[in-house]
């Protein structure tokens, strides 16, 4: 029987890479496509010789064509961290609508299944604690954040359509904070920031006064559950993360005995619409699809270190470089 092909966008970033990995672990063939602002070819450096894996070096805000069958498409290009987003704004709101409608396309076309990466992000700044896939949360459209929290939401919508439209199988995860390796120290999250600072000897930098939450999911984990929304039948948003909920400022603490590091924490003005609570009601996940996070955090947390501990100088203190000559489909 011949093996079911899946498209994976974003595959040179943190969790695309770790999608690719699974697939591959599956049977699947596995196509990859990246176009590189904010991936890293050495997340998917050991699959590229492998014979059910393909790299396409492509921008999917631009028409995507692929060859042949298609079973699945996982769309997970996108920025994801306030640092890439700020910067590169436009393309963030375009590979969110532009480019979930060429997928979108596409999936239609080759009569595939698609699930798109949305985000804890689109409850913005909730006045509901723990957040539930009901809640319709509370964005600012036009502050610094609303490019990619609206990029999401109408990714969301546009699938919604192509769902009760076109009769397009489809699937939304609602990503929460997912941490692991392969994550760039520089992409300003603070799981990341506060290793990093740790690794430099640099004090560690906490936005506010540390009283805002978070909730942490190890990537394996988000792993698990986004494979089984893929196959499940279930075509509303599903909020993926892990509820053991902390404060910015006890997480920090935490690094700091993890690292063994004597710095101290400094305190710096907390960014505009930075949500104040992060923390998933996860029933659905628990009802529809038999999942919830089975690592806990003192775990994860002690292999994400160990992860980050192996990189280079260069790799702590600059932006590592994509040169991958020679796999790469134009």
């Amino acid at each position: 029987m011949a093996k079911k092909t899946v498209l994976i966008t974003g595959a040179a970033g943190f969790l695309g890479s770790h999608l690719c990995d699974r697939f591959i672990k599956e049977g699947y063939r596995v196509l990859g496509m990246d176009n590189l602002i904010t991936g890293s070819l050495k997340n998917i450096e050991h699959l590229v010789k492998l014979g059910d894996f393909e790299f396409y070096e492509h921008d999917v805000s631009k028409f995507v064509h692929v060859p042949g069958e298609l079973d699945y498409i996982l769309h997970f290009a996108s920025p994801a961290s306030p640092i890439d987003y700020l910067k590169i704004p436009i393309q963030t709101l375009k590979v969110g609508s532009l480019g979930t409608h060429n997928l979108l396309g596409l999936a239609k076309a080759k009569n595939a299944r698609m699930l798109i990466a949305s985000t804890s992000e689109v409850y913005g700044d909730p006045t509901v604690h723990p957040q539930t896939e009901e809640y319709y949360g509370n964005v600012n459209p036009v502050g610094p954040r609303g490019v990619y929290d609206e990029a999401k939401r109408f990714q969301e919508a546009m699938t919604m359509a192509y769902h009760t439209y076109h009769g397009l199988e489809t699937r939304i995860v609602r990503i929460f904070n997912t941490y692991g390796p392969r994550m760039r120290l520089n992409d300003g999250r603070v799981l990341p920031a506060f290793i990093g600072q740790a690794l430099r000897g640099e004090d560690l930098t906490v936005f506010g006064d540390g009283s805002q939450t978070r909730s942490f999911c190890y990537v394996d984990d988000l792993i698990e559950g986004i494979y089984r929304l893929l196959l499940s039948d279930y075509a509303y948003p599903v909020n993926i993360g892990n509820p053991d909920e902390i404060t910015i400022g006890q997480f920090a603490e935490e690094i700091i005995k993890l690292t063994g590091t004597s710095q101290k924490v400094i305190y710096k003005p907390l960014p505009k619409d930075d949500p104040m609570q992060r923390q998933p009601n996860i029933d659905k996940a628990r009802e529809i699809l038999g999942w919830e996070p089975q690592v806990s955090r003192a775990e994860g947390l002690k292999i994400t270190y160990e992860y980050f501990k192996t990189l280079s100088e260069d790799e702590l203190f600059t932006k590592e470089h994509n040169t991958f000559e020679g796999y790469i489909r134009k």
